[in-house]
Order: C-alpha cells, then structure tokens, then sequence
C-alpha cells in the first residue's frame, strides 16, 4: 500500500511538473529582432537559465542575429512562426567547443529539442565570403583552400550534436548551411520529424547526416540540397547507425538522394527506408556503400519514385582503407521503385551542381551492384523495379565490348559513385562480383536507342531473373551472363525472342 501512495505522490508531481514547465524568451534577456544586433550572449544567458531546471526558450517573430551557441540538457530551444535566427557573417563568431564547428553546438546532452514553425538561417554564402577574407589575411589556416575550397572543417555546420540522447527536432527550417545543415554523431534516440531543409548556399550542404548514431526516426521531411540528402555515415571501427527509419521523405540533392557513406568504417544494421521521392538529384536515389571496412547488412528500402534523376540505384563494395579490412555489404532488399533518368545533367541550373566526373566520356550510366574479386556482394532482391533510361548512347563517344569484360577498370580504392568506372557494357544494370542476386519483375526501357545491352552480370555465384523484362530493346543479345553460376531464368522477355535475348558466356 505504501509503495502504491509513493507511486501516486511520484506522477502527481510529475503532472503538475510538467504543466508547471519554465518558459522563458530571449527578448526578456535582451535579445533584439532587428537582424543586426548580437544576440549570442542573451540567447546563451536564456539556455544556461532554463538548463537549471528544464523547460522552454522561445524565439518569437522576428529576425535574430548570433554567433555559436551552446545547447544544453533538458531545454527545448522552440522557434515561433514568423522567427529566424540568423548565423553570424562572422566566422570569428563561431567557436567548436567539444565538437565541430557549428552555429548550434551540443555536447554530452540528453533531452534536448529544436522545435517550432520558425527558420534557422546559417546565411552560408556570405559567412564562405568573410572566411575568405580571413584566410587571405592569414588569420587563420586551412590547407587546402588554395587547392580547392576551405575544408569542412572550417565551414560551421547550423547543428552539431554529439554523444548526445533523447533529441527531438521538428517543425523547423534549415536554411543555407556552409557546410553540413546538420550532424547527429555518436548518439542515441533521435527524432526528426517534418522539417524543411532548404540550403544550396555552398559545397557539401549535407541536408542531415547520421554518423555512427543508434535508433534514429527521420519523417515527413523536405530536403533540398547541394550535397547528399539524407546520409549515413560511420568514422569510427567501433561505431555503427543502428535501428535507423527513413519514413515519407521527399528529396532533391545535387548529389544523392538516400545514401549509406562514403564515410564507412565500422557498421551499419537494421536500416528501413520507405516512401522516398526524389527529383532533380544529380547523382543516386540510393547508393549504399562500403569502401572503408564496413559491414552494411539488413537494409529495407520500398516505395521509391524517383523522376530527373542521375542514376537509381549504386551499390558499391570497394576497398579505399589502407588495412586489410574489407567491408561486407549483404541482405539488401530493394523493392517497388520507379525511376526516369534522362539523358541530361538533371541538376542543371541549381545554384551548387554535382561536379562533372572525372572519368574518360562516357554514355548514360546504368544502375549497378559490384563487388571485388574475391569479395562478393551478398544476397541482394530487388523487386518491381521500373527504370527509364533516356538512351541515345553512341559508340563514338564510348564502347566497352561485352566480349572484353575485364576491360571495365576494378576502381578498387576509388571514391565511390555511380559513374567511377566511365563507360559501363549495359545500358540497364551492370552486376558484377556478386552472390546470391534476385531480380524479381523488374522492368526496363528506354526513350532513344542505346546500342548496349539491357544487361550485364560478370562473375555471380547464383542468379535467378524472374519476370525480368526490356521490352524495347533495340539491341541482342539484351542479357549477357559471364561467369554466372548456378542461373536460374523464368521469364525473361525483350522484344526478341529468348534465344536471340541471352547470351551466356
């Protein structure tokens, strides 16, 4: 009975604590709306206050200029409508502290929240001009900005948290980060849910990156970006995302849309990514790879549409550490994606595009699943699948014969993307160095003609293509299979008939 009235006392507290709960606004510090003004000192001076006792901070209507601040536990930083915190143009403004640079910095927190309907505004352009202005000044150093552009290192995220838990973040936008929008690193239980992310200010605009992070919810967000959209990552041999769910999101990347890297050393697990839409992306709606040592296994993916798209699908196991690790990427299931990829460069005229490749010319790339000689991928179904391909491939720009496979360069250390190989032997998927392949009702065509065939699959070990079509195929044989084990065909159609189709080789 006792422990029972104890109970009763503890939730009624508990009730009255949270009904109770401390709100707190930063114009009551002093804060000022007039988007000049330095706020960081009264909307620090907010947090620190409210982080004594837990609660909220409000940003009300208006525009907030500050520098790097410091989020703390238990405080719930809530934007209302009509708010904009501005980043500082100041890069002398922002400090690291224990993580990396970033104009909201978390460290060590747990129950932390951003939420609202107002706007975070990292003004990344005109932050990169002053930055260049200090480097020119040798105020501070970066080596490589002669070479290319400021390293990331020095370009302030708009949220850095790490070794964190409990995060909520929802209702907000990002807005034009100068580097990545956002960084959840080495965390746990994080909740993102319709956000705006709207940031094509500059290089490597991430719009959120999950690194080495357990138990992740990302929902009903939009995401334009200048780098890749959603993306995994892992820095650490010990680390791993885990227990990850991507959920009603749409895309725009002037990289790629969904992707697991390139960042790849310790594990990725239980991954379920549904209801994606992707446009206008240059590089992949999903690429999953694994060049670091690290294992990729137990990916979900359905229900992707996908229009002015680079490539659909890149899978890639490949060897870029200098130790003997070599990664494993199995038990990916693919299914229910429809995907148009035009024969144009389809970021054309965004802000930030997709550089150029670095590759010899080259026609429109196929999707592609490839592995290593000796380290295969695993275990890999993908199930109605409907790619358009834009065709229109001529063999004076390129031609790789299909009785000269092993001409397609390994790339075994290259950075991973879809069109690290140069000209592919297919117009449609090229497999190669692979295991236990399933290609259930997938279908392929093509707007113009392409003189390849549909496709290609070099060095399996168990294939089976089961209603598998290219129905207007303008060239045959539309299969070839190299050094395919144990193949399994049930209704493999093209616009020949089968035995002018498939040629095993």
């Amino acid at each position: 009975m006792r422990k029972a009235i104890l109970l009763c006392i503890f939730i009624i507290h508990s009730i009255i604590g949270m009904c109770q709960q401390t709100v707190i606004t930063i114009t009551a510090y002093g804060a000022k709306p007039d988007g000049r003004s330095n706020n960081t000192s009264a909307i620090q001076k907010a947090i620190d206050d409210i982080s004594k006792k837990g609660g909220k901070v409000i940003i009300p209507a208006g525009y907030f200029l500050t520098g790097g601040l410091y989020l703390r536990s238990n405080v719930e930083l809530y934007l209302e409508e009509g708010a904009v915190l501005l980043g500082s143009t100041n890069w002398l403004d922002y400090t690291k502290g224990d993580g990396k640079l970033a104009l909201l910095t978390g460290y060590n927190l747990t129950n932390v929240a951003i939420t609202g309907k107002g706007t975070i505004d990292g003004q990344g352009r005109e932050l990169v001009v002053n930055l260049y202005e200090l480097l020119n000044k040798n105020l501070i150093q970066d080596p490589e900005w002669r070479i290319k552009r400021p390293t990331e290192a020095n370009r302030p995220m708009i949220l850095g948290l790490e070794k964190s838990k409990n995060i909520r973040v929802s209702g907000i936008t990002f807005k034009d980060a100068s580097g990545w929008v956002q960084n959840y690193q080495n965390c746990e239980d994080v909740s993102i849910d319709h956000i705006r992310v709207e940031s094509v200010a500059y290089w490597n605009n991430d719009g959120i990156d999950i690194v080495d992070t357990k138990n992740v919810s990302i929902t009903n967000c939009f995401i334009n970006s200048a780098d890749d959209g959603i993306c995994l990552k892992s820095e650490d041999k010990a680390g791993s995302c885990e227990n990850i769910t991507v959920k009603n999101c749409t895309i725009r990347s002037s990289a790629n849309a969904f992707k697991i890297g390139t960042g790849s050393m310790g594990v990725f697990r239980n991954i379920i990514v549904e209801n994606l839409t992707v446009y206008d992306t240059y590089r992949s709606a999903i690429a999953l790879e694994t060049v670091d040592g690290a294992i990729i296994e137990k990916v979900k993916i359905k229900q992707v549409q996908a229009t002015h798209t680079g490539n659909a699908i890149f899978l890639r196991l490949g060897h870029r550490n200098t130790d003997n690790r070599y990664g494993i990427l199995r038990d990916v299931l693919i299914q229910d994606v429809r995907a148009e990829i035009p024969a144009s460069k389809p970021d054309a005229g965004y802000p930030v595009e997709g550089p150029l490749p670095k590759v010899p010319p080259h026609n429109l790339i196929p999707s592609s699943i490839t592995g290593l000689p000796g380290h295969l991928v695993q275990n890999v179904r993908l199930e109605n699948i409907m790619i358009v391909y834009g065709g229109g491939a001529s063999k004076t720009k390129a031609f790789v014969s299909t009785d000269s496979l092993h001409l397609v360069p390994e790339q075994i250390p290259n950075y991973p993307e879809f069109s690290m190989f140069g000209e592919l032997p297919a117009w449609g998927f090229y497999v190669r160095h692979a295991e236990g392949i399933e290609f259930s009702n997938v279908k392929l065509s093509l707007v113009k003609e392409d003189f390849r065939p549909a496709c290609v699959f070099d060095d399996i070990k168990g294939l089976k293509l089961s209603g598998v079509e290219s129905g207007n195929a303008t060239t045959k044989p539309v299969w070839i299979l190299n050094k395919v084990t144990r193949p399994v065909l049930t209704e493999v159609k093209s616009s020949f008939s089968e035995p002018e189709s498939l040629k095993i080789q």
